[in-house]
């Protein structure tokens, strides 16, 4: 697997490869649903690029961007062994160099649930993504369903500004009890990460409650937050039933709604979802 660190290099290469490219674009800290990603990219793909960029501009001023997780050395293990091909790492000076000043904007969905409690955060999002696309030029690019709202967000920006490729969301990948992979997951502490498993049983019970024939959302939602009431170490950020294309609250919980939460441990923000099919 070759690193690559500028904008010029990722071009020259990305424009030597015959073939479809597979693009895994990452902050590192990388698990087991980052790998799944670079296996769909590896079964599809005649080349995988994944990147590792911590973004900056995708925090807030009292967000966690200097203690973000990482390890390099073990992200480039990883990938190695799931067979990727490039691994591009370019610094915050290369994609950020002086006077830049060019933001992508992708509108409402971007306002409400992550972005109503993280104002900017999308707009983060969207332009390094953006920026990405064009460095790498990929077929296809892969991101997980736990970040329900960035897929969405990301999928209407590719379709709004006819950017040239497929998006693939693959299915979130769990820790045994449910808990959703994240690189975040290293902050909990012992206590915590056992009540964390709250989120998952949350969520399944509200799928249950639909299965059921449950279609108010205020009645799933306030069983939901009573579960999240009894464990002390939880506070809820939202509840949310909603459009799964526009994100907006549903006053009826339609086939392929989606029900996401975000809850904090201490100082540590879960996010977590499932689709009611």
């Amino acid at each position: 697997m070759k690193v690559i660190e500028t904008i010029a290099e990722m071009r020259k290469i990305r424009r030597e490869l015959n073939g479809t490219v597979g693009f895994v674009p990452t902050m590192g800290y990388l698990h087991e649903g980052h790998l799944s990603l670079v296996k769909r990219s590896r079964e599809a793909d005649d080349y995988t690029i994944a990147s590792i960029f911590v973004n900056p501009s995708q925090f807030g001023p009292e967000e966690d961007f200097e203690c973000y997780p990482r390890d390099y050395a073990r992200d480039f293990s990883l990938l190695e062994k799931e067979q990727a091909h490039f691994l591009f790492m370019p610094q915050a000076t290369e994609m950020y160099p002086e006077g830049f000043d060019t933001w992508v904007d992708v509108g409402k969905v971007t306002e409400l649930l992550e972005g109503a409690i993280r104002p900017g955060h999308f707009r983060g999002v969207a332009t390094v993504v953006t920026k990405l696309f064009n460095i790498v030029n990929p077929t296809r690019a892969y991101f997980g369903q736990k970040d329900a709202q960035q897929c969405v967000v990301i999928r209407k920006m590719v379709k709004d500004l006819n950017i040239n490729l497929e998006m693939i969301i693959v299915p979130t990948v769990r820790e045994p009890d449910g808990l959703a992979m994240s690189s975040r997951n290293v902050y909990l502490a012992p206590e915590e990460r056992q009540q964390a498993r709250v989120i998952y049983e949350a969520l399944r019970t509200a799928h249950a409650m639909w299965v059921e024939g449950g279609r108010d959302p205020e009645v799933i939602k306030k069983a939901m937050l009573k579960m999240m009431r009894e464990k002390p170490l939880a506070t809820v950020d939202y509840i949310s039933i909603a459009s799964p294309q526009t994100l907006e609250e549903l006053e009826w919980a339609e086939p392929h709604s989606i029900v996401s939460l975000a809850v904090r441990f201490g100082k540590t923000r879960l996010i977590d979802n499932l689709f009611l099919e």
